[in-house]
């Protein structure tokens, strides 16, 4: 859908065809061809993974009046079951390649596949002028973040990540708070997540050859990860504990959780990081984690810059059930967060907190809620996030606003997956003799953020960038 004529209205349209005044039938928009929008304004969406969180994902842009689902794509049959019966006229694919090859006259497309396959198909699909919803985190790596932030621009189309909190009511009231002066100054964040609920910190399971479902294909599933034998409860859930695949609970809770202080504080990229892992037992020795796997917990601890006039700040994140102190002013029964997750900013003048999604905003100590009046000055969006993004995409590049669209969840992204370059240096490992070193350890990595690039360990650069496999 080119730019140019997303503005077309009905009027122009009808003087256009020379039919004005003239009783005429609203013809579809696969009809008129590529570039043109029929008169009744529908969006023409398609969805790249549909089973699960894919699945809501189409149903809650279909809540717009306007959206009508044309194509679907899974690499899983059982997966996609429940999509192909509920949109039945959309046509089916299994290789997202084929779908945007054939279905040229697509509007937008949802993507909710492993973390791996983001980019690559988001940027397929932008190559094409299409808008683009895609799941959280944006992305597998740092260099993906960035790539995507800029080809948003370059090809014009209108974008959004997956972190519905972003619109939500929550973190607005925070930067109204913030804006207001009730806390002061942040000093300190404290993010924390329960996750993972899938394992972490285990070996790949050893070679035995299980038999891949008739449903599922399985080359397509690894995509541009390094070709390995199907193995058993990895899809379709438990692939985030690993690397190749993953992004660990990190990935996939802090753009939920961070969110809220990242957009309250101005956050831009960090300048440092560190981080200190759970360890795992292995018969009688006891090691960080297996190389493959995310850490079973971790705290990472970024440092970000004095922005404007505001003072620099450390920002910890703790997952694995790992909690913050608790601040003074907090009662010992009273709840932080929503209990297994939640934000804490404290500044120089006061303390506030929130749950997952920016939700259940609050003043420490509590009582202080009772009092506090604060003028809404931040416009809420009512539609919710996902009819945002369809409106947006209707309305054109750069027409209306997304609450997390690349330009915001790009940076987002990019200083969350931060925390697993420090999380996967850990693991570097040298020989020195008959003993093995890890010189990624127990060291603060120092952040270039324009060139992304580590300035004091050049072994974590590594990761700022993986190698896709051949073909992909």
């Amino acid at each position: 859908m080119k730019e140019k004529t997303e503005k077309n209205s009905r009027r122009d349209f009808i003087k256009t065809m020379g039919i004005a005044g003239a009783g005429f039938t609203i013809v579809p928009r696969h009809v008129l061809g590529k570039g043109f929008r029929a008169p009744s304004d529908t969006f023409y969406l398609a969805g790249i993974g549909v089973g699960g969180k894919g699945y809501s994902d189409l149903a809650e842009c279909a809540k717009s009046p306007a959206v009508k689902i044309v194509a679907l794509c899974d690499v899983d049959d059982r997966r996609a079951e429940r999509a192909v019966k509920d949109w039945s006229d959309a046509n089916y694919y299994k290789d997202y390649r084929e779908m945007l090859e054939k279905e040229n006259n697509i509007d937008g497309v949802t993507i909710s596949s492993p973390d791996h396959m983001h980019a690559i198909q988001s940027l397929a699909a932008m190559e094409r002028g299409k808008h683009v919803y895609v799941q959280k985190p944006l992305t597998h790596d740092i260099a993906e973040a960035r790539e995507m932030t800029e080809a948003a621009h370059k090809y014009k189309v209108v974008t959004q990540m997956g972190n519905q909190g972003a619109s939500g009511d929550g973190v607005r009231k925070m930067q109204e708070w913030y804006q207001a002066g009730l806390i002061g100054d942040a000093t300190e964040v404290w993010c924390w997540t329960d996750r993972p609920v899938w394992p972490q910190g285990i070996q790949w399971p050893a070679e035995k050859k299980a038999k891949v479902p008739k449903e599922l294909d399985w080359d397509l599933w690894l995509g541009t990860a390094p070709y390995k034998e199907y193995v058993d409860n990895l899809v379709p859930f438990n692939w985030r504990g690993w690397w190749d695949y993953g992004t660990g609970a990190l990935g996939d809770m802090a753009c939920h959780i961070i969110e809220p202080a990242f957009k309250t504080l101005k956050l831009g990229y960090p300048t440092g990081v560190e981080a200190s892992v759970g360890s795992v037992y292995v018969g009688e020795f006891r090691r960080g984690y297996f190389p493959e796997s995310c850490p079973p917990s971790s705290h990472i601890t970024l440092d970000f810059p004095a922005r404007e006039d505001q003072p620099e700040l450390k920002l910890h994140w703790m997952d694995g059930g790992i909690q913050p102190p608790r601040p003074e002013e907090l009662g010992a029964n009273e709840q932080m967060g929503d209990g297994g997750n939640g934000v804490i900013i404290k500044g120089t003048r006061g303390t506030m907190m929130c749950g997952t999604y920016g939700i259940n905003p609050r003043l420490i100590p509590l009582e202080l809620n009772e009092a506090v009046n604060v003028p809404e000055t931040i416009a809420r969006v009512p539609e919710g996030h996902y009819v945002q993004w369809v409106n947006a995409a209707m309305a054109g590049y750069k027409q209306k606003e997304c609450s997390s669209d690349f330009d915001i969840a790009g940076p987002l992204t990019e200083s969350i997956l931060m925390g697993n370059l420090a999380l996967r240096s850990f693991d570097v490992r040298k020989k020195n003799g008959n003993n093995w070193e890890y010189p990624g350890r127990y060291i603060k990595l120092l952040w270039d953020g324009d060139n992304m690039k580590v300035t004091n360990f050049d072994e974590a650069n590594q990761y700022v960038r993986r190698d896709y496999r051949t073909g992909w």
